[in-house]
């Protein structure tokens, strides 16, 4: 049984606030005011100290308390009646000194009361997306994060896998969570960091946040939308203020003895293409994917292959069942098992192992290509307007598979377009299902023009055929296992 809450003082006596006269209450997590005109029979107001109070000071006897709220009801000065929080500012001037200090320490005490964060490291990549990282945290992070007296270290990434190296030497008694402004990839460097310590057990339960500022945003967009909050980066701050959190799922992936860890997605075949192959086309700005789309449907690629996978219950009779012969560990795939530890990608085998093997070698099943589309989600969105996978929980153990085999070819353009809402799951040219484990063996294209294409994770190349430079090959297997809700994420808490 949880320890009760200790009793909280009521608060109760006249003040100006906002100027006018009132009577001014704070009773458990609210603050409550009550014109004094009019008999005091005026419209009552109300701010929830949780949900709608960033933080307070104090400037002799005006107590200024940061909101940042729908105003809805609290009535503090800058607040829209369109349903988005904006900051605004309710300041209660009491009768003496002693009185305004004594409700700021009620104030702060109900705030520290929540679990709030206390010090975070701000990881900011200044290079991402359109190079904003630096100017959102200026001026949309730093205001709200000062308003709560969250004390911070701002560190800006300098070259990349430096997220990954900062988060792998930090010192993480110093902090209460690490907040990335940035895309996606900042965030998979940072796991992939705290995952390569010795101390990892400790150092992956260390709370994460997200602010985006990157081209795909996918894992803010997936929290955001789960708690039915819009897409914001001033949202985003808030969750991570609010210090409300959740667990997240991590997937090993792993070719050989070359390991490494997503959060977001894996891509092959025509998504992965798109994403890849258009960036010479990134000086038309946002129309670049729209476009490249329309030239891969014109001529559509279909890649030979197979895909193994562990069904989640309730997919058992997804594709056909592989004779027990075909082990987690056969063509060269390593489960990344406390017996056969693979390398991450900096080559050192300290750190987290990956799943048990018991937990992979379970009733495998396969579906054979040719492949238009593979695409693996760990969470809703991909990027801020794709939802990839509609199903997807945070913390589920299972991935989501969306595979596309035989479709016609203007059948694709309308599933690309449906993206958007996730509905393009619901075409019978879409095999649909959530996996445990899946290991993927790519083949070359289908037709004359025999080459191999590109797997694509949290928006890097991790294999492209004839470029031995990335992380893995192109050809040998290259397989997924989930650790179900092993890092920890802020989330915003659902309304």
């Amino acid at each position: 049984m949880a320890d009760p809450q200790p009793q909280l003082e009521v608060l109760a006596e006249a003040a100006r606030i906002n100027g006018a006269a009132a009577e001014a209450t704070l009773s458990g997590g609210e603050l409550a005011w009550r014109p004094a005109a009019a008999g005091g029979e005026g419209k009552e107001r109300r701010l929830e100290l949780e949900s709608e109070v960033l933080g307070c000071r104090v400037e002799g006897r005006k107590l200024r308390v940061a909101t940042f709220s729908t105003n809805s009801g609290g009535g503090g000065k800058g607040g829209g009646g369109d349903g988005n929080r904006r900051r605004g500012e309710v300041v209660l001037e009491m009768e003496s000194d002693d009185a305004t200090a004594r409700w700021a320490d009620a104030i702060r005490d109900r705030l520290a009361s929540f679990g709030r964060p206390k010090r975070l490291l701000i990881i900011v990549n200044p290079y991402g997306g359109k190079r904003s990282g630096r100017s959102i945290f200026q001026n949309e992070v730093l205001p709200l994060i000062e308003a709560t007296g969250i004390l911070y270290t701002m560190q800006e990434t300098k070259h990349r896998l430096h997220a990954q190296e900062i988060a792998h030497s930090l010192d993480l008694r110093k902090y209460d969570g690490i907040v990335c402004v940035s895309g996606d990839g900042v965030l998979v460097e940072v796991v992939n960091g705290l995952l390569q310590r010795e101390d990892w057990e400790t150092a992956i339960k260390v709370p994460l946040g997200i602010i985006p500022a990157g081209t795909g945003n996918g894992m803010a967009q997936s929290l955001l939308h789960a708690a039915g909050e819009p897409f914001s980066i001033s949202n985003a701050v808030f969750a991570i203020i609010r210090g409300h959190k959740r667990a997240l799922d991590v997937t090993s992936v792993v070719q050989g003895k070359t390991r490494f860890f997503s959060v977001l997605m894996l891509t092959w075949g025509l998504v992965a293409d798109v994403d890849i192959e258009s960036e010479k086309y990134r000086w038309m700005g946002s129309a670049r994917i729209d476009f490249y789309v329309l030239l891969r449907v014109l001529n559509l690629r279909r890649y030979n292959g197979r895909v193994l996978f562990v069904p989640a219950p309730g997919y058992e009779e997804v594709g056909e069942p592989v004779e027990q012969s075909t082990s987690c560990k056969q063509n060269g795939v390593s489960t990344g098992s406390h017996e056969d530890k693979a390398d991450d990608r900096n080559g050192s085998t300290s750190g987290y192992p990956g799943p048990s093997i018991q937990e992979a070698d379970l009733e495998w099943r396969s579906l054979n290509g040719p492949f238009i589309s593979v695409w693996l989600g760990n969470v809703p969105f991909a990027s801020e307007d794709v939802m990839a996978a509609p199903k997807a929980e945070f913390a589920d153990g299972y991935l989501d598979a969306a595979i596309i085999k035989d479709c016609p070819r203007w059948d694709v353009m309308g599933l690309m377009v449906q993206l958007k809402d996730g509905a393009y799951v619901n075409s019978p040219y879409v095999e649909y299902f959530k996996v445990k484990a899946i290991r993927i063996e790519p083949g070359l294209r289908v037709g004359r023009n025999a080459k191999g294409g590109i797997i694509d994770s949290d928006g890097e190349v991790i294999a492209r055929a004839d470029e031995p430079e990335h992380l893995m090959a192109y050809g040998p297997p290259i397989q997924l296992t989930v650790d179900q809700g092993l890092a920890t994420i802020f989330s915003p808490r659902s309304r």
